[in-house]
C-alpha cells in the first residue's frame, strides 16, 4: 500500500479578509473532495488572509497511480477560476506495510 501525500501553498488574491478566505478554501475543498477520492484539508497558515496551505493524500497500491491522482487533483485545483496562485507544491509517497 502507497500513501500519497500533496501539500499545496497558494497565494490568494481575491481575499481581502478571514472570512474571503475561509470561503475561498471551503470552495476548494468541497470541490475536490466531491470530485475525487482524497482526503483535503488545510493545514497551515489558517489565520493569514493571503496564503493558504491545503493538503491532500491518497491510498493507492502503486507509486504512479497515486501521483497521476494527485497531479490530476493539483491540475484541478490550478484550473479552478479563482484568484490564486500556487506558490510551491510538495508530493512525498509513504510505503504502508
Amino acid at each position: 500500500m502507497i500513501i500519497g501525500v500533496c501539500q499545496l501553498t497558494f497565494q490568494l488574491y481575491a481575499a481581502d479578509s478571514l472570512k474571503e478566505k475561509r470561503r475561498v478554501v471551503r470552495a476548494i475543498v468541497d470541490r475536490t473532495r466531491s470530485r475525487f477520492n482524497v482526503a483535503i484539508a488545510e493545514v497551515a497558515d489558517q489565520d493569514v488572509w493571503a496564503s493558504c496551505v491545503i493538503g491532500v493524500t491518497c491510498v493507492s497500491t502503486d507509486t504512479r497511480h497515486a501521483n497521476a491522482i494527485l497531479d490530476k487533483v493539483t491540475n484541478y485545483i490550478t484550473g479552478l477560476s479563482l484568484e490564486m496562485d500556487v506558490i510551491d507544491r510538495e508530493i512525498d509517497f509513504i510505503p504502508f506495510s
